[in-house]
């Protein structure tokens, strides 16, 4: 396993299978009948279902109750209430991914101050130390997630090109590292090309802001945005205006896996594995409860999705069989096969 990125404390990742469960460790959970709660940004995306599917399973494994599951809607004053709401529950742990920093950081430590173990997903709210504050972050490898996605891009781009740059107005360790990671590599490998960035307030306003940064830089000829969702966004606002660019992200959900397979403007993904980052954030979460130790830090690598591929990697990533839109473009269905 490749982790190229640094944790938010500057840790070096530990891999999942440093915190992978052994059958004495699910006797004994089962034993203790734990009482977990789970706190997302939100539950609408392909990414959160699965990760809930991944932390279901092996919490079901080890009869670990999970007494509610958050959607926040991607709204910091819903995860503070949600947060203060939950302590007076008591469950054993909370599992959080905090939509925000410094605006959710009170909260997420009255969490621990509790006495309530609190794992976090790919974000850590300012001020917040592992160890005292919190158990574990749990992530992708956002940093390589980024250069893969540049990778993509950079191979076709013409010599001296321009490329819009759209990333997330809220601090967030997840998405911050993606961008960074995704300039650096173009600094790096491509210095021909221009970048310019724009931050965007929501997933719905990203392809008004993608219009808006072709109005003022006529020369771009692709984008990266930060995840699928958005990048869905910019892909239909490019369309409606009768345009036609090159578009990376990261994530592999639907809309955009059907894109890709038919060579539409997303040309490469960053792919997390959510499912597997559901059953480690669960695992962590089960050994910690166990009163044994765990590392900072555990990430899982990305993978580089083209159309070569993306039907193998969207059967990994979601545990089920791509899309008939995917299979088709790939021509894997009955009267489509390969020649």
């Amino acid at each position: 396993m490749t982790i190229s990125g640094l944790g938010p404390h500057g840790e070096r990742a530990a891999p999942p299978e440093r915190v992978a469960l052994l059958a004495d460790d699910i006797a004994a959970a089962r034993v203790g009948r734990f009482r977990v709660a789970i706190v997302l940004h939100t539950m609408t995306s392909d990414w959160a279902k699965q990760q809930i599917a991944g932390i279901m399973a092996t919490f079901g494994d080890c009869e670990t109750a999970v007494i509610e599951v958050v959607d926040c809607g991607f709204a910091p004053e819903a995860q503070v209430a949600a947060l203060d709401r939950l302590r007076g529950e008591k469950p054993d742990a909370i599992i959080s991914i905090p939509v925000a920093n410094s605006t959710v950081a009170d909260a997420h430590r009255r969490v621990s101050q509790a006495g309530i173990r609190l794992l976090l997903l790919d974000n850590v709210p300012t001020g917040l130390l592992p160890g005292s504050d919190y158990v574990a972050l749990i992530s992708a490898d956002n940093f390589g997630l980024g250069t893969i996605a540049a990778a993509f891009l950079a191979k076709r781009l013409a010599n001296g090109a321009a490329v819009g740059v759209l990333s997330y107005h809220a601090e967030f360790f997840a998405t911050n590292e993606r961008e960074i990671a995704f300039n650096k590599w173009m600094l790096t490998n491509r210095p021909d090309i221009c970048l310019h960035v724009r931050k965007f307030d929501s997933i719905q306003s990203a392809g008004t802001d993608a219009l808006a940064l072709l109005e003022r830089h006529d020369d771009i000829a692709g984008f990266f945005v930060v995840w699928d969702t958005p990048a869905m966004e910019v892909v239909k606002a490019l369309e409606r205006a009768g345009l036609y660019l090159l578009v990376t992200t990261v994530d592999l959900g639907r809309e955009a896996a059907i894109n890709l397979a038919s060579d539409g403007m997303i040309c490469g993904i960053g792919a997390q594995q959510p499912y597997l980052q559901g059953v480690t954030v669960a695992q962590t979460c089960v050994l910690a409860l166990l009163g044994k130790q765990t590392p900072n830090w555990v990430a899982l690598p990305g993978l580089a999705v083209s159309s070569d591929n993306v039907v193998e990697s969207f059967q990994k990533v979601w545990r089920k069989q791509a899309p008939r839109e995917v299979l088709v473009s790939a021509k894997l269905v009955k009267g489509h096969s390969p020649s």
